[in-house]
């Protein structure tokens, strides 16, 4: 790109999108949808933001063709918007470029290996026998240990720490704080006394990773950690040791993973997400955010734990029913019991020597007989309706005689 930015058609052709507009309008930046810059392209991918397309004032619009009739300005129709908006928003807006060649401060070792277009910028350290591939990136106060190998066009933005024998792929990104190989979280208890156990392997980084500021990844107590290719890590994110995750698995911020774990490939983990060690997670899971796992997931699909916010004073009622929740199964299963111990097949008799009002069980009552009362007092029958037979009223009957002959 240069600075008079990128011609519509170009982008096109670049990243397979039908052009709907002047091929030769440039654009040299992207804005949101609500921007008036003309310089600059923007796109729509979600229905509910079609209500400020229509006054949109950027230079064109990256979207479906289902919305190309609503976009007053040039477009480029693709199947999916996003993808294509990220692909042009690295191409409008690279990295800046470093100079080849090692600052004056920075400190080398005569063993290493570092490609003469490598870029090693001011107050970092490279260890013994450390290989630095082309293009590599290393900015300022980055420390890469000895015999640590780093593949070609990858960056280390500032303040990265890589350990011994870590190993990092191609074209991968790894932002300021981010420590990758200290040693992983091993003691063994002895008297009441904690032991280090040496952490002997080390972490193997794909390519085309990124990991982000801060976040720490531990090497293996005997084989390697690995992050396979196209993982993306967040801030702050803790891996340790021997875990093992997947290609292309998304991780949010501040997530944990415990030891020697497994995540599978294509999974989305949310923030906040605790995952307790020596457990499978299979393929294409998806984790939503402060969820807990305590045990192995082995059916893709979507997971989640934990209690969304409420206002305070439900918050309180509901934990202090919380609290109760033990007496409140206990006297369930007390119920259930007696209910099913309960005679269904007693006679009217027993039936009606229930006094109506009382309780038909008692928990103070203790007898064997208490136990073959009724759990439910059944209704009062309703009185018999007076019949032809012994006990009928036989003036009733004269009277209703008389009454028929009258008639």
């Amino acid at each position: 790109m240069t600075e008079t930015g990128t011609s519509l058609g170009e982008l096109a052709v670049r990243f397979g999108c039908t052009l709907r507009g002047d091929p030769e309008a440039r654009v040299r930046r992207v804005a949101t949808l609500e921007s008036a810059d003309a310089d600059a392209i923007s796109f729509l991918a979600e229905a509910r933001h079609r209500r400020v397309l229509a006054s949109t004032g950027v230079g064109a619009v990256v979207l479906e063709p289902r919305y190309a009739d609503e976009c007053p300005v040039p477009a480029l129709l693709c199947s999916n918007p996003r993808a294509v908006y990220a692909r042009i928003a690295q191409w409008l807006h690279p990295p800046a470029a470093r100079p080849a060649g090692r600052h004056p401060s920075a400190i080398v070792d005569p063993s290493a290996s570092i490609d003469p277009s490598a870029s090693i910028g001011p107050h970092c350290m490279v260890g013994p026998r450390v290989v630095i591939g082309a293009h590599v990136v290393l900015g300022p106060g980055c420390i890469v240990l000895d015999d640590a190998r780093i593949g070609a066009d990858t960056r280390l933005v500032a303040r990265v720490t890589v350990c011994e024998d870590v190993r990092l792929g191609k074209r991968c990104l790894l932002h300021p704080g981010a420590v990758i190989g200290a040693d992983g979280f091993g003691l063994a208890p002895e008297q009441g006394e904690w032991i280090k156990v040496p952490q002997v392997g080390s972490v193997r980084v794909g390519d085309d990773v990124e990991i982000g500021a801060n976040t720490t990844i531990d090497r293996g107590a005997i084989e390697d950690t690995v992050i396979e290719d196209g993982v993306k890590l967040d801030n702050q994110i803790q891996i340790a040791h021997n875990v093992r995750i997947g290609a292309h698995t998304v991780i949010a911020g501040c997530a944990g993973v415990s030891g020697s774990t497994t995540i599978g490939r294509r999974c989305m983990v949310g923030g906040q997400v605790g995952i307790a060690g020596h457990l499978t997670i299979c393929d294409d899971v998806v984790l939503t955010g402060r969820s807990f796992v305590s045990s192995s997931i082995h059916q893709p699909g979507y997971y989640s734990s934990g209690l969304p916010v409420e206002p305070t004073s439900r918050f309180r009622r509901n934990a202090a029913r919380f609290y109760q929740l033990d007496e409140l199964a206990r006297t369930v299963r007390k119920l259930r019991s007696r209910f099913q111990d309960a005679p269904t097949d007693l006679p009217d008799d027993a039936v009606r020597a229930t006094p109506r009002g009382s309780p038909a069980v008692s928990s103070q009552e203790s007898s064997p007989e208490s136990s073959h009362r009724p759990l439910f007092e059944p209704p009062p029958e309703p009185p018999a309706a007076p019949s032809a037979g012994a006990g009928a009223d036989p003036k009733g009957r004269k009277r209703n005689r008389i009454a028929r002959r009258r008639r």
